[in-house]
């Protein structure tokens, strides 16, 4: 058990406990990643820059002009993300999947706000979608197990959405650039430790 438990602490630094935006690619290998990728829970600023204020202006004019125009709901959804406007971004995300539905990546990032906003199981549902929308969607995939590991409180569910995520790419890594693969044998080795019977006493 105590084992178990330091190998989740080690995990949660390692990871920080983060669900990523789908444009950032966190399971790539480490070369690849981004400088820095979005987590679950960003320090929090004053407010938007006065250029993030313009361009949401702008977008929000754009999207009433062009109430139809699935990619202006995307652009105005990201823009609300990166300024942490959750409830405003699941909006926006709506309304891109009324005019396009099944974008893995919208459905993805919709599931992100989900989580950010208190609704994991809501966001297990958007991450679900995505995967259907594309069965090698990668993001999805990781970022289910990180809700269902640290906000549902399901390690076997988080292992399989894991080991999901390695059959649909096998060089599949963390963000700090471990493989995911190995990263589930080293849960899968102390998930059975907690669950080994423990030994008769003798007489």
């Amino acid at each position: 058990m105590v084992s178990f438990i330091c190998l989740v602490i080690g995990f949660l630094c390692g990871v920080v406990v983060a669900v990523y935006k789908s444009s950032t690619q966190p399971v790539m290998p480490a070369q690849s990643m981004p400088p820095a990728a979005r987590t679950a829970e960003p320090a929090q600023p004053a407010g938007p820059s006065a250029d993030e204020l313009q361009q949401i202006n702008r977008l929000e004019r754009q999207a009433a002009a062009e109430p139809t125009n699935a990619q202006v709901w995307t652009d105005l959804g990201n823009l609300y993300f990166d300024t942490r406007q959750h409830d405003k971004a699941i909006e926006a995300y709506k309304r891109a999947l009324e005019i396009k539905p099944g974008d893995a990546n919208v459905l993805t990032d919709m599931g992100v706000m989900y989580r950010r906003t208190g609704q994991p199981r809501k966001a297990i549902e958007a991450f679900e979608k995505a995967m259907r929308a594309d069965p090698k969607h990668e993001v999805s995939r990781f970022n289910k197990g990180i809700v269902l590991m640290h906000d549902l409180n399901d390690a076997q569910g988080a292992v399989d959405a894991w080991e999901d995520l390695v059959r649909v790419n096998p060089q599949a890594r963390t963000p700090s650039g471990a493989l995911v693969r190995d990263m589930v044998a080293k849960f899968k080795s102390g998930m059975g430790r907690q669950q080994e019977p423990a030994k008769q006493k003798e007489e």
